[in-house]
C-alpha cells in the first residue's frame, strides 16, 4: 500500500513564503490597532470609559497605522512581486524569516507600549533593525541585473524612507517633541507610502488591464511619475516647514496627473472584472485626495481652514486602503492556487469599504458634535469590512496551496 505524504503543519506553511507571513502579520496588526484606535473615539463619544494610554492617542494611532500596518503589507508585496520584475531567484525564507521576527517582536512591544511607558522605545528599535533587514533584501533585488528597474528601485528608496520614518517616530517616543511626530508622519506617507503605492499602481494596474481590456494600449509616461513621487515628496518638505499655503503649487499637478492616467488607464471596461475594478478604483481616490489637498492649500492662501483631515483620509483610507484590499486579495488568490477572481464576499466588502472611505471623509465636514460619532462609524465599518475580509482570505495563508504547487 502506498503511503500517504504526511500534510504540512500550519506553522511550515505560513513561512514557506513572504506573503503569507507579511500579511497576516499586517492584518492581525490593522485589527489590532484600529480596535484600539476605536477605543478611543469611543471614550471621546462617552460611550467607553478613558483609556489612559502611555502615548498620545492621535500619535499612537498614526505610528501604528503609517509604519506598522501598511509596510507589513508592502513587505509581503514586494518581496514576492520585485524578483519576478528583476528576473531574481525566489528569496529564501532564511534570508528574511529573521528580519520578521524582529518586526513583529518590536510591534507588540510597541502596542504593549501604547499602555505601558517605556515599551515603545525598544520596541521601535527592534523595527528599525527588523525593517533594515528586510531593506537589505529589497535593495539586492531593486540592483539586481540588467532589467529595467525603474519602478523596483522607486519602492526601494521609499522603503528607506519608511525607515527612516521610523527613527524619527524613535526621535518622537524619547523626547516627546511634537516636532519628530510631525516629520515621522509626513515622510512615511509622503515618501514612503505614497511612492511605494502610486510605483505599483503604475506599473501594475496596466499590466493587469491589458490581459482583460480588449485593444488595451499601456500607458505609463514618466512624467506622471514625476509629477505625482516628486510633487509628494516637495509636499512633505512643504508640511514640514509649515508652508501650508504653498502645497497647492505641487498638489494641483499631481492630482492632474493622477486623474489623467486614471482615465487612461480606462476603468469603465475594468469595472467588468471586480478584482481589476477594485484596484481601478481604489487609484482614483489617489486623483481625488491631491484635488482636495491642492483645494486646501488655495484655501489656506487665502487665509481660510478648510477640509480638516479629509485629504489625508481620502489618501489614506481611500487609496492605500482600497488598493491594499485589492492587490493583497489578488496576490493571495494567485499564489495559493485559486481562481484570479474576486468572490461576491470580496466584491461586497470592497463597496462596503468604500462607504467607509466617504464616512471617514463626511466626519470631518459634518458640525462638530457630530464629528466623533461619525468617525467613530467609520472606524467601526473598516473593523468590519476587513474582519470579515480577514476571515475570509487569512486561514489562505497556514494552508497549501489548492493546485498542490510549492508557495
Amino acid at each position: 500500500m502506498q503511503a500517504h505524504a504526511k500534510p504540512a503543519s500550519t506553522s511550515f506553511m505560513l513561512f514557506v513564503a513572504p506573503h503569507r507571513t507579511m500579511f497576516l502579520s499586517g492584518a492581525v496588526m490593522l485589527l489590532v490597532s484600529f480596535a484600539m484606535w476605536a477605543a478611543e473615539l469611543g471614550a471621546r463619544a462617552g460611550l467607553l470609559p478613558t483609556i489612559g494610554w502611555a502615548l498620545p492617542p492621535g500619535w499612537m494611532h498614526a505610528l501604528l497605522v503609517t509604519s506598522g500596518v501598511f509596510p507589513f503589507f508592502m513587505f509581503g508585496f514586494l518581496l514576492t512581486a520585485m524578483p519576478r520584475w528583476q528576473g531574481y531567484d525566489k528569496i529564501a525564507s532564511g534570508r528574511w524569516l529573521w528580519a520578521w521576527r524582529l518586526l513583529a517582536a518590536g510591534w507588540a512591544l510597541i502596542i504593549v507600549g501604547m499602555i505601558v511607558p517605556g515599551v515603545a522605545v525598544p520596541g521601535l528599535v527592534l523595527v528599525f533593525l527588523g525593517w533594515g533587514g528586510m531593506q537589505r533584501i529589497l535593495w539586492q533585488v531593486a540592483h539586481h541585473g540588467d532589467l529595467e528597474a525603474l519602478h523596483a528601485r522607486l519602492v526601494c528608496y521609499a522603503m528607506i524612507a519608511g525607515m527612516a520614518a521610523v527613527l524619527a517616530w524613535l526621535g518622537f517616543a524619547l523626547s516627546g517633541n511634537p516636532v519628530w511626530g510631525r516629520i515621522a508622519i509626513e515622510v512615511a506617507v509622503f515618501c514612503s507610502l505614497l511612492p511605494v503605492f502610486f510605483g505599483v499602481c503604475h506599473r501594475m494596474v496596466p499590466f493587469f488591464s491589458s490581459s482583460v481590456i480588449p485593444a488595451y494600449v499601456m500607458v505609463r509616461p514618466l512624467w506622471v511619475l514625476v509629477l505625482v513621487v516628486g510633487g509628494s515628496v516637495l509636499h512633505a518638505a512643504l508640511d514640514v516647514a509649515g508652508w501650508l499655503s504653498l502645497r497647492w503649487i505641487v498638489d494641483a499637478p499631481a492630482a492632474y496627473a493622477a486623474l489623467w492616467l486614471s482615465r487612461q488607464w480606462r476603468p469603465v471596461p475594468a469595472m467588468k472584472v471586480p478584482l481589476l475594478g477594485m484596484l481601478h478604483i481604489g487609484f482614483l481616490w489617489l486623483g481625488i485626495a491631491l484635488t482636495l489637498f491642492a483645494i486646501q492649500g488655495v484655501a489656506s492662501l487665502l487665509g481660510y481652514s478648510v477640509l480638516g483631515m479629509a485629504p489625508l483620509h481620502a489618501l489614506g483610507v481611500g487609496f492605500f486602503g482600497s488598493v491594499l484590499m485589492a492587490m493583497v486579495s489578488r496576490v493571495t488568490l494567485g499564489h495559493s492556487g485559486r481562481k484570479l477572481a474576486a468572490d461576491r464576499l470580496t466584491w461586497a466588502l470592497f463597496l462596503g469599504l468604500e462607504v467607509v472611505v466617504v464616512a471617514r471623509i463626511a466626519a470631518e465636514l459634518v458640525p462638530a458634535g457630530w464629528s466623533a460619532i461619525v468617525m467613530l462609524l467609520a472606524v467601526l465599518g473598516w473593523l468590519g469590512v476587513f474582519g470579515a475580509w480577514a476571515s475570509r482570505y487569512l486561514p489562505i495563508y497556514w494552508r497549501p496551496r489548492s493546485d498542490g504547487r510549492p508557495g
